[in-house]
């Protein structure tokens, strides 16, 4: 057959290749598109030398008149059960007039059915007994392979024995999309790529998309000539069809040279979807042309979803048990802070728990001047010049990256002992850091061919082709350290709330008490009470379930051991929100003050939209007036609206109907917005308490929160040279108001 030369393709535009609506099919089987009516709408060009019927006299005609009528009665009637979608279901195994015999397929996609004949030797239909034994067998042995490149490799001989092919691999990609071999099974004469890793570029992006769209693809004989679909466009979309599904597209010509240049002429990839994305694939290849009929494939497929399964399981395992090991490091450095009174001795005296912590090979506290180091770190003045580039650059959160020196070119210098960084910053205010450092990791990465071999070498290929080696090539990278765990980050996000709750809040807090001399004493009263406490209780709660869960570690009772994990996880969420809610009210304070022109109806409709969460199924009537436009800082007057919303939806969660209302009157030079609820209320012989700093006039058993979501209303609304105030019945619900001057005046 023909084969496209290599000085044809071109892999510039590779990527962007109509891959999905080829226009034409593999020859080892013909396709016909269909009318509801079963008229023939399409056939590909090689229909006359299956059927005897000459493509151009088929369109149009009723499909009995293209296959005959007993063929047609057969497919008809498969269809007729309404079970199609759009991927191709086995309709049954047909003769034709001339004594040929056809696995038929069918689908619906672009508004056509799409039949597909694959030529067989069998006039009886497809024995699919195949794939109970091969799923069974594979379904014994699973227990007994724990790994997830033990199960692959049970896998490949699986799939290896089914399909005869002469090497079946399975490979898995990673976050750059590179694959790497993680299991084999060969003939004695074809070369192994077992551990070789394939450069992503092998596999274009729209490629990957394919293979998660579509789970198993055949190529039969890679030397064929593509049949087209006669007419090229289908007559219903009036484009291309979208072969996305069919079992006979035609494939890439790029990908048919690289098969070649591979030394393989068959191939089948079945995808292994794990979580809804592309895992990998189980790829198989053999040196000459190798058919596997229907029944086979789908014997392959249903072993790809189970592998994928196991996969997932074995990953949800490993990342459970990781999480609760570096949860548990985690409590245990919270529990030694809060035993001393000096911040940065308690951090410094948790060195070791730092560096196990976060897998890390040194640890640095940055803290004004001071600089305190643990393990293998750089120098003092290297850390100080970083710390400089994390605030200047903006790195007010989690920052993380395993090559540092792409981002921070002095780190080139440093990657022995800093090719990775994890750091914290531990103030809002300051440039305080908590630093993670992680030594360079040298990798020598197997590739399967130079991945970075484009341009062919002869004067024959003088264009842009698929490599033409796949020999063993190695290649060794330098300035990466081990990557950060997505649990690590969370984790290390979750410490840093827990640190600026437990030490450095203090000081944040006096630097506003400072700005705020008229409420100072009340204020530190009222937030020494929280720190001692409201954050120290759950903190505590964590320490005490966290020595039994250690205590019972040699116990069998995992009900036992699950509770003792759910309390700590939820005094854990406590002390978070405590101590979110600390940060926000200090903040009020200190931010200025960004007014613009608020639209105060789209900006209760946007906070409603934020609490349908909280809301669920409860039954919520709400009454929202039209109302006005106000000059303020929309931010913060977000903030105070949602948390006296939030508290209606709260408080009146006992209320089969929950009804809340929100109108504005006009007072003047100012307005005046309400939120009134029909919930528990509050007796009004305690309104001077109400909005006081952690002050809660419920018990926390009967309503959750933290105290702080009214002072911070009081206080955006004073800074906007505004008041707010309460009225209630005990029973009966309660009325929140606040005003807002006409004419902004900043404060």
């Amino acid at each position: 057959m023909t084969q496209a030369l290599p000085d044809q393709l071109d892999l510039i535009g590779c990527d962007k290749e109509a891959i999905r609506t080829p226009g034409s099919i593999q020859p080892h089987g013909f396709m016909l598109t269909l009318s509801p009516a079963l008229d023939v709408h399409q056939a590909s060009a090689n229909l006359a030398s299956f059927t005897g019927v000459d493509v151009q006299h088929a369109i149009g005609k009723p499909l009995a008149d293209v296959i005959g009528p007993d063929a047609s009665a057969r497919v008809a009637l498969e269809l007729g059960s309404d079970t199609l979608g759009q991927r191709p279901t086995y309709l049954g195994t047909v003769t034709l007039p001339n004594g040929n015999h056809f696995d038929v397929l069918g689908h619906l996609w672009d508004g056509v059915v799409i039949a597909e004949f694959e030529a067989v030797e069998r006039a009886h239909p497809a024995d699919f007994r195949h794939l109970y034994p091969l799923i069974s067998d594979f379904l014994a042995k699973v227990n007994d392979h724990a790994s997830i490149p033990a199960l692959s490799d049970l896998a490949a001989r699986h799939v290896r024995l089914m399909t005869g092919y002469g090497r079946v691999m399975v490979y898995q990609f990673d976050a750059s999309g590179h694959g790497r071999v993680v299991a084999e099974s060969k003939a004695a004469d074809y070369d192994s790529y077992m551990n070789q890793s394939f450069p992503a570029s092998d596999i274009p992006a729209q490629a990957r998309e394919l293979y998660a769209l579509s789970p198993i693809r055949l190529i039969q004989n890679a030397d064929y000539d593509p049949a087209p679909l006669v007419p090229g466009d289908n007559p219903v979309t009036g484009a291309r069809n979208d072969l996305s599904f069919a079992a006979l597209r035609s494939v890439s010509p790029v990908h048919l040279q690289y098969m070649r240049n591979m030394g393989t002429l068959a191939s089948m990839s079945v995808s292994l979807i794990v979580k809804g994305k592309l895992w990998g694939l189980i790829s198989c290849h053999n040196a000459t042309p190798c058919p596997v009929p229907v029944e086979k494939r789908t014997a392959c497929e249903q072993l790809g979803q189970l592998l994928a399964l196991c996969i997932e399981t074995r990953e949800d395992g490993a990342e459970l048990q990781f999480r609760l090991d570096v949860r548990r490091i985690m409590v245990e450095v919270l529990g030694h802070l809060t035993k001393g009174a000096d911040f940065i001795d308690n951090l410094s005296g948790v060195f070791p728990e730092l560096l196990r912590f976060a897998r890390a090979g040194g640890v640095a506290i940055v803290v004004d001047d001071r600089i305190l180091t643990y393990g293998e770190t750089p120098d003092e003045q290297a850390i100080r010049a970083l710390s400089t580039w994390l605030a200047v650059h903006g790195h007010t959160e989690l920052f993380h990256t395993n090559h540092l020196a792409e981002a921070y070119a002095p780190a080139s210098e440093l990657t022995r002992v800093a090719s990775g960084l994890l750091a914290l910053p531990i103030s809002r205010i300051h440039q305080h850091y908590l630093l993670w450092f992680r030594p360079e990791l040298v990798q020598t990465v197997e590739w399967a061919g130079n991945p970075y071999e484009k341009q062919a070498s002869t004067p024959a290929l003088p264009r842009l082709s698929p490599r033409q080696s796949f020999a063993a090539w190695r290649e060794t990278i330098h300035g990466y350290s081990l990557p950060w765990h997505a649990a690590e980050i969370e984790l290390a996000i979750e410490f840093r709330s827990a640190l600026l709750g437990i030490a450095l809040e203090r000081a944040e807090q006096m630097a506003e008490l400072a700005e705020e001399l008229g409420r100072a004493n009340k204020e530190l009263e009222a937030f020494s009470y929280s720190v001692s406490h409201d954050l120290r209780a759950p903190l505590r709660h964590i320490v005490g379930f966290s020595d039994l869960l250690i205590e019972s570690a040699g116990s069998e009772d995992a009900a036992m051991r699950e509770r003792f994990l759910t309390n700590i996880k939820q005094s854990a969420r406590l002390a978070g929100k405590l101590v979110d809610d600390l940060l926000s009210f200090s903040q009020m304070g200190r931010a200025a003050l960004r007014p613009t022109h608020v639209d105060m109806t789209e900006l209760v409709s946007g906070c409603i939209d934020k609490l349908d969460i909280d809301i669920g199924q409860r039954k919520v009537d709400w009454h929202i007036d039209r109302l006005p436009v106000v000059f303020a800082d929309p931010g913060f007057l977000h903030l105070a609206m949602f948390n006296l919303l939030s508290n209606a939806v709260k408080f009146t969660g006992e209320r089969e109907q929950a009804v809340i209302r929100v109108w504005c009157e006009d007072a003047g030079d100012d307005h005046v917005f309400h939120v009134a609820d029909n919930g528990a209320g509050f007796n009004m012989d305690y309104v001077h308490k109400l909005f006081g700093v952690f002050q809660r006039l419920h018990r926390m058993e009967d309503f959750q929160g933290t105290g702080i979501g009214l002072a911070n209303v009081r206080r955006i609304v004073e800074r906007h040279n505004g008041h707010a105030w309460a009225n209630s019945t005990p029973g009966e619900g309660a009325t929140f108001s606040f005003s807002l001057p006409k004419k902004y005046a900043s404060n």
